[in-house]
Protein backbone atom coordinates (compact mmCIF):
# COMPACT_ATOMS: atom_id res chain seq x y z
CA UNK A 1 0.00 0.00 0.00
CA UNK A 2 1.58 3.29 -1.28
CA UNK A 3 1.26 5.85 1.30
CA UNK A 4 -0.24 9.47 0.26
CA UNK A 5 -0.24 12.19 1.71
CA UNK A 6 -3.55 13.62 2.98
CA UNK A 7 -5.47 16.36 1.44
CA UNK A 8 -6.58 19.60 3.45
CA UNK A 9 -10.28 20.16 3.64
CA UNK A 10 -11.66 22.78 1.74
CA UNK A 11 -14.11 24.89 3.44
CA UNK A 12 -16.28 26.51 1.44
CA UNK A 13 -18.33 29.67 3.29
CA UNK A 14 -21.23 31.30 1.17
CA UNK A 15 -20.49 34.75 1.56
CA UNK A 16 -22.99 37.51 0.29
CA UNK A 17 -21.46 40.78 -0.91
CA UNK A 18 -23.32 44.13 -0.96
CA UNK A 19 -22.69 47.07 -2.94
CA UNK A 20 -23.78 50.62 -0.89
CA UNK A 21 -23.72 53.50 -2.33
CA UNK A 22 -21.60 56.07 -1.76
CA UNK A 23 -22.82 58.91 0.82
CA UNK A 24 -23.36 62.57 -0.56
CA UNK A 25 -20.47 64.62 -0.20
CA UNK A 26 -21.76 67.02 2.56
CA UNK A 27 -21.15 67.36 6.28
CA UNK A 28 -24.32 65.95 7.88
CA UNK A 29 -23.94 62.89 5.70
CA UNK A 30 -20.53 62.25 6.63
CA UNK A 31 -20.57 62.67 10.13
CA UNK A 32 -23.64 60.61 9.95
CA UNK A 33 -22.02 57.90 8.44
CA UNK A 34 -18.48 58.00 10.72
CA UNK A 35 -20.73 57.81 13.60
CA UNK A 36 -22.57 54.85 12.34
CA UNK A 37 -19.67 52.87 11.60
CA UNK A 38 -18.21 53.67 14.75
CA UNK A 39 -21.01 51.99 16.42
CA UNK A 40 -21.10 49.37 14.07
CA UNK A 41 -17.65 48.55 15.36
CA UNK A 42 -18.04 49.05 18.90
CA UNK A 43 -21.12 46.61 18.51
CA UNK A 44 -19.18 43.77 16.87
CA UNK A 45 -16.31 44.24 19.36
CA UNK A 46 -19.11 43.89 22.46
CA UNK A 47 -20.51 40.59 20.69
CA UNK A 48 -19.41 37.59 22.86
CA UNK A 49 -16.83 35.44 21.31
CA UNK A 50 -17.75 31.91 20.71
CA UNK A 51 -14.44 29.56 21.62
CA UNK A 52 -13.94 26.12 19.98
CA UNK A 53 -11.23 24.07 21.79
CA UNK A 54 -9.58 21.35 19.06
CA UNK A 55 -11.06 23.16 16.15
CA UNK A 56 -8.74 21.73 14.07
CA UNK A 57 -9.54 18.27 14.15
CA UNK A 58 -11.76 15.70 12.33
CA UNK A 59 -14.62 16.96 13.92
CA UNK A 60 -13.82 20.43 14.94
CA UNK A 61 -13.24 21.39 11.30
CA UNK A 62 -16.24 20.29 10.32
CA UNK A 63 -17.96 22.45 12.98
CA UNK A 64 -16.01 25.61 12.37
CA UNK A 65 -17.32 25.40 8.55
CA UNK A 66 -20.79 25.12 9.74
CA UNK A 67 -20.77 27.81 12.61
CA UNK A 68 -19.53 29.91 9.45
CA UNK A 69 -21.70 29.19 7.64
CA UNK A 70 -24.47 29.56 9.61
CA UNK A 71 -23.25 33.70 9.87
CA UNK A 72 -21.79 33.39 13.35
CA UNK A 73 -19.03 35.88 14.13
CA UNK A 74 -16.25 36.46 16.78
CA UNK A 75 -15.04 32.62 16.34
CA UNK A 76 -12.30 31.69 17.96
CA UNK A 77 -10.24 28.07 18.57
CA UNK A 78 -7.90 27.17 20.14
CA UNK A 79 -5.59 24.39 19.30
CA UNK A 80 -1.99 23.32 19.99
CA UNK A 81 -1.41 24.53 16.19
CA UNK A 82 -3.02 26.64 14.02
CA UNK A 83 -2.77 25.53 10.20
CA UNK A 84 -3.39 28.52 7.55
CA UNK A 85 -6.59 26.97 6.44
CA UNK A 86 -8.07 28.17 9.73
CA UNK A 87 -6.87 32.07 9.61
CA UNK A 88 -7.84 32.02 5.93
CA UNK A 89 -11.12 31.97 6.88
CA UNK A 90 -10.82 34.83 9.18
CA UNK A 91 -10.61 32.72 12.44
CA UNK A 92 -8.92 34.01 15.32
CA UNK A 93 -6.59 31.31 17.00
CA UNK A 94 -4.91 31.08 19.91
CA UNK A 95 -2.23 28.25 20.06
CA UNK A 96 -1.58 26.69 23.61
CA UNK A 97 -2.57 23.67 25.76
CA UNK A 98 -5.81 23.10 27.57
CA UNK A 99 -3.57 21.72 30.36
CA UNK A 100 -2.24 25.34 30.54
CA UNK A 101 -4.53 27.60 33.09
CA UNK A 102 -2.29 30.20 31.44
CA UNK A 103 -3.53 29.54 27.80
CA UNK A 104 -7.22 28.28 28.81
CA UNK A 105 -7.40 31.94 30.66
CA UNK A 106 -6.24 33.69 27.69
CA UNK A 107 -8.56 31.98 25.23
CA UNK A 108 -11.53 32.11 27.39
CA UNK A 109 -11.48 35.89 27.23
CA UNK A 110 -14.79 37.69 26.59
CA UNK A 111 -16.21 33.95 25.53
CA UNK A 112 -20.06 33.70 25.62
CA UNK A 113 -20.23 30.02 24.64
CA UNK A 114 -17.51 27.36 24.29
CA UNK A 115 -17.77 24.00 22.06
CA UNK A 116 -15.02 22.00 24.21
CA UNK A 117 -13.93 19.41 21.96
CA UNK A 118 -10.02 19.07 22.46
CA UNK A 119 -9.03 15.67 23.24
CA UNK A 120 -7.25 12.62 22.50
CA UNK A 121 -8.51 9.15 20.79
CA UNK A 122 -6.24 6.48 21.69
CA UNK A 123 -6.58 2.71 22.30
CA UNK A 124 -3.32 2.76 24.03
CA UNK A 125 -2.94 1.85 27.44
CA UNK A 126 0.58 3.75 27.44
CA UNK A 127 -1.43 6.92 26.26
CA UNK A 128 -3.93 6.66 29.61
CA UNK A 129 -2.00 9.47 31.37
CA UNK A 130 -1.96 11.92 28.63
CA UNK A 131 -5.89 11.31 28.35
CA UNK A 132 -6.58 11.74 31.82
CA UNK A 133 -4.24 14.57 31.71
CA UNK A 134 -6.17 16.38 28.78
CA UNK A 135 -9.77 15.13 29.32
CA UNK A 136 -10.14 15.36 32.83
CA UNK A 137 -7.61 18.21 34.11
CA UNK A 138 -8.16 20.25 31.06
CA UNK A 139 -11.63 20.24 31.44
CA UNK A 140 -11.38 21.47 34.66
CA UNK A 141 -8.97 24.00 33.54
CA UNK A 142 -11.42 25.29 31.22
CA UNK A 143 -14.82 25.35 33.51
CA UNK A 144 -12.89 27.38 36.05
CA UNK A 145 -11.59 29.82 33.99
CA UNK A 146 -15.10 29.96 31.72
CA UNK A 147 -16.46 30.57 35.19
CA UNK A 148 -14.17 33.93 36.08
CA UNK A 149 -14.55 35.03 32.20
CA UNK A 150 -18.36 35.20 32.64
CA UNK A 151 -19.30 32.26 30.15
CA UNK A 152 -22.44 31.66 30.03
CA UNK A 153 -22.60 27.92 27.96
CA UNK A 154 -20.53 24.87 27.40
CA UNK A 155 -21.30 22.18 24.85
CA UNK A 156 -18.91 19.38 26.14
CA UNK A 157 -17.80 16.68 23.20
CA UNK A 158 -18.22 13.40 25.02
CA UNK A 159 -18.84 10.28 23.65
CA UNK A 160 -21.83 7.73 23.13
CA UNK A 161 -18.80 5.13 24.94
CA UNK A 162 -19.74 6.74 28.28
CA UNK A 163 -23.21 5.15 28.37
CA UNK A 164 -24.31 3.18 25.14
CA UNK A 165 -22.34 -0.01 25.44
CA UNK A 166 -23.40 -3.22 26.93
CA UNK A 167 -22.14 -7.11 26.15
CA UNK A 168 -25.60 -8.23 24.53
CA UNK A 169 -27.46 -6.61 21.84
CA UNK A 170 -30.81 -7.14 23.51
CA UNK A 171 -30.85 -3.75 24.94
CA UNK A 172 -30.26 0.10 23.14
CA UNK A 173 -29.69 2.51 25.63
CA UNK A 174 -30.77 6.03 25.93
CA UNK A 175 -29.53 8.83 27.82
CA UNK A 176 -31.22 7.09 31.02
CA UNK A 177 -29.31 4.02 31.22
CA UNK A 178 -27.06 2.86 33.77
CA UNK A 179 -23.45 4.30 33.55
CA UNK A 180 -21.68 0.64 32.37
CA UNK A 181 -18.60 1.64 35.02
CA UNK A 182 -17.70 -2.30 34.85
CA UNK A 183 -16.73 -2.37 31.26
CA UNK A 184 -16.03 1.10 30.48
CA UNK A 185 -13.29 1.15 33.18
CA UNK A 186 -11.43 -1.42 31.12
CA UNK A 187 -10.23 1.34 28.96
CA UNK A 188 -8.39 3.94 29.62
CA UNK A 189 -10.34 6.33 26.63
CA UNK A 190 -13.86 5.69 27.49
CA UNK A 191 -12.49 6.06 31.25
CA UNK A 192 -11.29 9.12 30.93
CA UNK A 193 -14.41 10.89 29.03
CA UNK A 194 -16.46 9.70 31.86
CA UNK A 195 -14.42 11.41 34.75
CA UNK A 196 -14.43 14.31 32.24
CA UNK A 197 -18.04 14.71 32.27
CA UNK A 198 -17.97 14.34 36.05
CA UNK A 199 -15.80 17.25 36.84
CA UNK A 200 -17.51 19.47 34.32
CA UNK A 201 -20.81 18.82 35.62
CA UNK A 202 -19.17 19.59 39.27
CA UNK A 203 -17.16 22.58 37.92
CA UNK A 204 -19.76 24.41 35.42
CA UNK A 205 -22.87 25.18 37.52
CA UNK A 206 -25.22 27.96 38.79
CA UNK A 207 -25.76 31.52 38.06
CA UNK A 208 -27.52 30.84 34.70
CA UNK A 209 -24.59 29.07 33.25
CA UNK A 210 -25.49 25.85 30.87
CA UNK A 211 -23.59 22.66 30.26
CA UNK A 212 -24.56 20.51 27.65
CA UNK A 213 -23.18 16.97 27.20
CA UNK A 214 -23.16 15.56 23.50
CA UNK A 215 -22.18 12.01 23.17
CA UNK A 216 -21.82 10.96 19.58
CA UNK A 217 -20.97 7.35 18.45
CA UNK A 218 -18.62 6.87 16.01
CA UNK A 219 -17.53 9.71 13.95
CA UNK A 220 -17.96 8.80 10.12
CA UNK A 221 -17.61 11.05 6.72
CA UNK A 222 -15.04 13.06 4.82
CA UNK A 223 -12.20 14.82 6.14
CA UNK A 224 -10.73 12.14 8.65
CA UNK A 225 -6.99 13.44 8.13
CA UNK A 226 -5.11 11.86 11.22
CA UNK A 227 -7.63 8.53 10.90
CA UNK A 228 -9.34 9.29 14.36
CA UNK A 229 -12.43 7.83 13.66
CA UNK A 230 -12.17 6.23 10.38
CA UNK A 231 -9.43 3.43 10.69
CA UNK A 232 -11.72 0.79 10.52
CA UNK A 233 -12.59 1.61 7.00
CA UNK A 234 -9.03 1.96 5.68
CA UNK A 235 -8.44 -1.12 7.87
CA UNK A 236 -11.11 -2.81 5.96
CA UNK A 237 -9.74 -1.41 2.19
CA UNK A 238 -6.22 -2.28 2.80
CA UNK A 239 -7.86 -6.20 3.66
CA UNK A 240 -6.19 -5.82 7.30
CA UNK A 241 -9.56 -7.51 8.78
CA UNK A 242 -9.40 -11.12 8.61
CA UNK A 243 -12.53 -12.02 10.72
CA UNK A 244 -15.71 -10.51 11.47
CA UNK A 245 -15.83 -9.18 15.36
CA UNK A 246 -19.32 -10.42 17.24
CA UNK A 247 -20.54 -7.56 18.27
CA UNK A 248 -22.18 -4.08 16.58
CA UNK A 249 -21.17 -0.41 16.27
CA UNK A 250 -22.88 2.61 15.70
CA UNK A 251 -22.13 5.55 13.68
CA UNK A 252 -22.82 9.00 12.69
CA UNK A 253 -22.06 11.40 10.24
CA UNK A 254 -19.45 13.90 11.18
CA UNK A 255 -21.54 16.73 9.37
CA UNK A 256 -24.91 15.92 11.19
CA UNK A 257 -23.35 15.71 14.71
CA UNK A 258 -21.87 19.43 14.12
CA UNK A 259 -24.98 20.48 13.12
CA UNK A 260 -26.52 19.01 16.62
CA UNK A 261 -23.94 20.46 18.41
CA UNK A 262 -24.88 23.85 17.43
CA UNK A 263 -28.36 23.33 17.93
CA UNK A 264 -27.21 22.29 21.52
CA UNK A 265 -25.93 25.31 22.20
CA UNK A 266 -29.08 27.07 21.54
CA UNK A 267 -31.79 24.88 22.18
CA UNK A 268 -29.75 22.44 24.87
CA UNK A 269 -30.83 21.83 28.32
CA UNK A 270 -28.72 22.28 31.62
CA UNK A 271 -27.16 19.37 32.74
CA UNK A 272 -28.61 17.11 30.39
CA UNK A 273 -26.90 14.70 27.72
CA UNK A 274 -28.19 13.70 24.29
CA UNK A 275 -26.63 10.58 22.04
CA UNK A 276 -26.59 11.28 18.79
CA UNK A 277 -26.34 7.99 16.07
CA UNK A 278 -27.43 7.19 12.41
CA UNK A 279 -27.17 3.22 12.44
CA UNK A 280 -27.09 0.49 14.89
CA UNK A 281 -25.48 -2.14 12.89
CA UNK A 282 -23.44 -5.69 13.29
CA UNK A 283 -20.25 -5.59 12.49
CA UNK A 284 -21.17 -8.69 9.91
CA UNK A 285 -23.98 -5.68 8.35
CA UNK A 286 -21.01 -3.32 8.79
CA UNK A 287 -18.29 -5.00 7.05
CA UNK A 288 -21.36 -6.23 4.39
CA UNK A 289 -21.84 -2.62 3.42
CA UNK A 290 -18.80 -1.70 3.01
CA UNK A 291 -18.09 -5.13 0.44
CA UNK A 292 -21.05 -4.01 -1.34
CA UNK A 293 -20.00 -0.43 -1.85
CA UNK A 294 -16.30 -1.32 -2.71
CA UNK A 295 -16.21 -4.52 -4.39
CA UNK A 296 -13.82 -5.87 -1.27
CA UNK A 297 -14.38 -9.11 0.11
CA UNK A 298 -15.54 -9.02 3.49
CA UNK A 299 -14.23 -11.44 6.06
CA UNK A 300 -16.05 -14.74 5.92
CA UNK A 301 -15.66 -16.63 9.66
CA UNK A 302 -16.08 -15.27 13.16
CA UNK A 303 -14.12 -16.53 16.05
CA UNK A 304 -15.34 -17.10 19.25
CA UNK A 305 -14.74 -13.67 21.74
CA UNK A 306 -12.01 -15.57 23.41
CA UNK A 307 -10.20 -16.30 20.57
CA UNK A 308 -10.37 -13.10 19.74
CA UNK A 309 -9.63 -11.35 22.22
CA UNK A 310 -6.65 -13.74 23.49
CA UNK A 311 -5.22 -14.24 19.93
CA UNK A 312 -5.02 -10.39 19.69
CA UNK A 313 -3.38 -9.64 23.13
CA UNK A 314 -0.54 -12.37 22.36
CA UNK A 315 -0.04 -11.00 19.14
CA UNK A 316 -0.26 -7.18 20.08
CA UNK A 317 2.36 -8.26 22.88
CA UNK A 318 5.36 -10.26 20.60
CA UNK A 319 5.15 -7.03 18.42
CA UNK A 320 5.69 -4.82 21.17
CA UNK A 321 8.28 -7.25 22.43
CA UNK A 322 10.02 -6.67 19.14
CA UNK A 323 9.38 -3.13 19.23
CA UNK A 324 7.14 -3.12 16.23
CA UNK A 325 3.57 -1.42 15.48
CA UNK A 326 1.30 -4.13 16.02
CA UNK A 327 -1.35 -4.93 12.63
CA UNK A 328 -4.07 -4.69 15.34
CA UNK A 329 -4.82 -3.53 18.76
CA UNK A 330 -5.65 -5.73 21.26
CA UNK A 331 -8.14 -3.75 22.83
CA UNK A 332 -9.94 -2.78 19.45
CA UNK A 333 -10.29 -6.78 19.42
CA UNK A 334 -12.44 -6.48 22.43
CA UNK A 335 -14.45 -3.61 21.93
CA UNK A 336 -15.54 -5.41 18.89
CA UNK A 337 -17.03 -8.10 20.87
CA UNK A 338 -19.48 -5.47 22.55
CA UNK A 339 -22.34 -3.65 21.68
CA UNK A 340 -22.64 0.17 21.24
CA UNK A 341 -26.09 0.78 19.71
CA UNK A 342 -28.13 3.36 20.96
CA UNK A 343 -31.38 5.58 20.68
CA UNK A 344 -31.08 9.21 19.54
CA UNK A 345 -34.69 9.95 20.28
CA UNK A 346 -33.77 12.35 22.90
CA UNK A 347 -31.69 14.51 20.37
CA UNK A 348 -33.96 13.76 17.40
CA UNK A 349 -36.95 15.61 19.59
CA UNK A 350 -34.63 18.41 21.18
CA UNK A 351 -32.55 19.55 18.78
CA UNK A 352 -33.96 18.57 15.77
CA UNK A 353 -31.43 15.95 15.16
CA UNK A 354 -32.07 13.96 11.61
CA UNK A 355 -29.18 12.29 10.54
CA UNK A 356 -28.64 11.28 7.01
CA UNK A 357 -28.81 7.59 5.20
CA UNK A 358 -26.06 6.16 6.46
CA UNK A 359 -25.40 4.68 3.09
CA UNK A 360 -24.01 8.55 1.95
CA UNK A 361 -22.04 8.63 4.97
CA UNK A 362 -20.16 5.85 3.94
CA UNK A 363 -19.82 6.17 0.44
CA UNK A 364 -18.26 9.73 1.44
CA UNK A 365 -16.56 8.08 4.08
CA UNK A 366 -14.98 5.30 2.18
CA UNK A 367 -14.12 8.26 -1.18
CA UNK A 368 -11.90 10.56 1.10
CA UNK A 369 -10.25 7.39 2.62
CA UNK A 370 -9.65 6.10 -0.85
CA UNK A 371 -8.56 9.60 -2.61
CA UNK A 372 -6.06 10.33 0.35
CA UNK A 373 -4.47 6.73 1.85
CA UNK A 374 -4.71 4.72 -0.80
CA UNK A 375 -4.45 6.58 -3.99
CA UNK A 376 -6.55 7.24 -7.23
CA UNK A 377 -5.56 4.03 -8.44
CA UNK A 378 -7.24 1.93 -5.51
CA UNK A 379 -10.98 2.50 -6.82
CA UNK A 380 -12.73 -0.50 -8.03
CA UNK A 381 -16.05 -0.47 -10.18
Amino acid sequence: MRAHTSKRIQIKVATTSTKQRAPRKNSKTASTGKSSLKKTSLTRKSQPVVLVTGGTGFFGRHLVAQLIESGARNIRVMATHAPAWITEQGVETIEGSITSADDVARATEGVGTIYHLAGRVSRDERDAHEMFRLHVEGTRLLCEAARKAGTKTIVLASTSGTIAVTEKNDAVPDETHPQPTDIISRWPYYASKAYQERVALENFSGDNRRLVIMNPSLLLGPGDERLSSTKVVLDFLARKIIAVPNGGLSFVDVRDAAAAFIKAAEHGRDRERYLLGAANWSFEKFFGRLERLTKISAPRFTLPSKVATTGASFIHSLYRNWKLAPPVEASAVEMAEYFWYLNSAKAERELSFAPRDPAETLYDTVTYVRENFLGNEAFVG
